[in-house]
């Protein structure tokens, strides 16, 4: 089926139920620049969109859920899902280390190992997400392993 040049929406005959604009012909000299997208057309392409449900953790992923041409988007949805998922799940760990470390820490003697993990956690948290965010931006879908399904059910 035709798209009508002015207003983007589908035509079954010779004019735009839309705007009524005849189909086959050029579109109205209203400005000088392309046409408008069509109606429903998200402003962002998906890898950029699904790249930015990762840049700020939970935050960009609700927000992504929560903006209207985005949160249509089963790819989009997936990314920020997985993006809370992940940050959930990092938050939760350093909880969970911090608080095993801390009754290591005050039983005596393991400083170092307390000192050498948590730079060593923290490049890892920053490579995984640099990981994420350039396999997105490059159209690839990283589904991690247990917060990966989840997220593909909530999409």
């Amino acid at each position: 089926m035709p798209f009508c040049a002015s207003c983007g929406t589908q035509v079954d005959g010779k004019f735009c139920p839309k705007c009524g604009a005849p189909v086959g012909t050029a579109a109205p000299a209203a400005g000088t620049g392309a046409p408008p997208p069509p109606a429903g057309a998200a402003p962002m392409a998906d890898n950029v969109a699904g790249t930015l449900c990762y840049v700020l953790g939970f935050i960009t992923g609700v927000l992504f859920l929560v903006l209207a041409p985005y949160n249509q988007n089963k790819a989009i949805r997936f990314h920020a899902f997985q993006s809370i998922f992940l940050s959930v799940a990092m938050i939760l760990i350093r909880i969970v280390l911090s608080i095993c470390f801390g009754i290591l820490f005050q039983t005596g003697g393991f400083w170092f190992v307390y000192s050498m993990f948590w730079p060593l956690f923290g490049l890892l948290c920053v490579g995984l997400w640099l990981y994420m965010l350039v396999q997105t931006y490059q159209g690839r879908t990283v589904v991690l392993p247990v917060i990966g399904p989840m997220a593909q059910q909530q999409a």
